[in-house]
This record gives structure tokens, C-alpha cells and sequence, in this order.
């Protein structure tokens, strides 16, 4: 019993070495003080975390994948939340079907995604880039909101809002009084969940951009393919820890709804 635990041990080991160790070597190399990015680094210097803030894409297009990371958020929320709604509140005729079409963006593969919104979006229809970036972004998001809303509504009581009605307040009242606030932790998940899927996205994104507009993960390779210091590194350090510490409340947040609903 003991090998066998052994055995456990070693194998779960192995596989956060695998997932963890790529993720070390980068955090390390990100303090080589030379001008190529290599490991071991052969000393410490916060000189390329320095190079961040002096390159002006890198600050320009962190600003456009943060609004439209925002902008698309919010529009995702409006069509995610009464979809959410609609489906876990109704029973009628091509439900399944629906539901298959809002979760389609995260089954069909990036790449196909990206090229047919490029040949329709700006090619057929010549929407501006950002305009079509922002739709996009929309869409890719739309599917996370749905689900994770859905998943909260779950857990609501929809007897609360009948008894609600039946006292006399509207259905739009209702809604925005009584299922909304009882659904809130999970709303903000679904926001952050989403913000971290807009945020950053490559393989839709890099069909979606163009002169003048780019997104942050998109000027990165831009950045790898004429560079080759240590600025990626710091650049994917800072990141990490930006997505960890949104992945620590959006754990919170969903633990927290999962407790109250009990």
C-alpha cells in the first residue's frame, strides 16, 4: 500500500514538473542581465522588466486588449445573461439547438474561427479592425458568460422569483431585484473568466488585427520575431501572475456562490 502511495506520489510529482517547469525556466531567464534571453541566467538584473515600460507597443496594444477585453465583456453580458436566463429558466421547442449554437465558439477550432470572421467580417463586409476585433472578441467570450451564469442560475431558487411576482412586482423588476443580486459572484466570474479568455487570445486575434490595431499577445510575436532579450520573459512573468491572481478570486468568488446557494 505504501509503494502504491509512493507510486502516486512520484507520478503527481512528475506531472507538476511538466506543467510547473516551463513556467520556472521563464521566471528565471526573466533576470538574465545579458542581452539573450538564456538559462541558467548568469546573474540578476530587473533591467528587462525595465525595457517594458519604454517599449510603446507593448503599452499601446496592453491598452487596446484591455478595452477590448471591456467593451467586448460588456457586450457578451448582454447577450450571455438573458440568454443564461432563457435557458435555464424555460423548457421550449429547439433549446438543445440553441444552446449548441452560443457554446459553437469554443468547439470549433481558433484558427477556422478567426479566418472565416476575416473573410466576412473585413473582407466581405469591410468592417473597420477594430470594429471587427471587438466583435470577435465578443463572440469568443459570449460562450464562457453563458455557461458560467447558467451554472450560478443552477443553484437559484426560481420559486423566489414566483413568489416575488405573485406579490405584485414586474418581471423586469424581478429580474434585476431579485435573480440578479442572487446570482452576482457568479456574474463576476463569468466577467473575469471571460476578460482572461479575451485577454489573451491569439489565434483569433491574429486574423482580427491590422495596422494600427494590435493586441498585446499578438505584438509579442510580433517582439520574438526581430528580438530575441529577455523582454518576452518579463513580459510572460508579469502575465502569470496577473492570471493567478484573477484565477484566485474567480476560485473565491465561485466557492463563494457554490456556499451561499447551500
Amino acid at each position: 500500500m505504501k509503494e502504491k502511495n509512493r507510486g502516486l506520489a512520484l507520478f503527481t510529482l512528475l506531472v507538476y514538473v511538466f506543467l510547473l517547469g516551463p513556467l520556472v525556466i521563464i521566471a528565471f531567464a526573466s533576470f538574465e542581465p545579458g542581452s539573450i534571453l538564456k538559462f541558467p541566467p548568469t546573474g540578476f538584473s530587473l533591467k528587462w522588466y525595465r525595457n517594458i515600460l519604454e517599449v510603446k507597443m507593448f503599452l499601446t496594444t496592453f491598452n487596446t486588449s484591455i478595452i477590448v477585453s471591456l467593451i467586448g465583456n460588456l457586450f457578451a453580458l448582454l447577450l450571455g445573461i438573458p440568454a443564461a436566463y432563457a435557458l435555464s429558466r424555460f423548457e421550449f421547442k429547439g433549446k438543445t439547438a440553441l444552446n449548441a449554437i452560443f457554446i459553437s465558439p469554443v468547439l470549433i477550432p481558433g484558427i477556422v474561427l478567426g479566418f472565416t470572421m476575416l473573410k466576412y467580417l473585413i473582407v466581405a463586409y469591410h468592417l473597420p479592425i477594430y470594429a471587427a476585433l471587438l466583435m470577435g472578441h465578443t463572440v469568443i467570450m459570449l460562450p464562457f458568460i453563458i455557461r458560467v451564469v447558467a451554472s450560478s442560475l443552477s443553484n437559484f431558487d426560481f420559486a423566489v422569483e414566483e413568489a416575488a411576482l405573485s406579490l405584485g412586482a414586474g418581471h423586469l423588476k424581478t429580474f434585476f431585484k431579485v435573480v440578479l443580486p442572487n446570482i452576482k459572484s457568479g456574474i463576476i466570474a463569468a466577467v473575469l473568466i471571460a476578460f482572461l479568455e479575451s485577454f489573451n487570445n491569439v489565434d483569433i486575434s491574429v486574423f482580427m488585427t491590422g495596422p494600427g490595431v494590435s493586441t498585446l499577445p499578438i505584438q509579442m510575436l510580433t517582439y520574438v520575431e526581430n528580438h530575441f532579450d529577455p523582454t518576452i520573459a518579463a513580459i510572460s512573468v508579469l502575465l502569470m501572475i496577473f492570471t493567478a491572481v484573477l484565477m484566485f478570486i474567480i476560485e473565491r468568488l465561485m466557492g463563494l456562490s457554490y456556499f451561499t446557494k447551500r
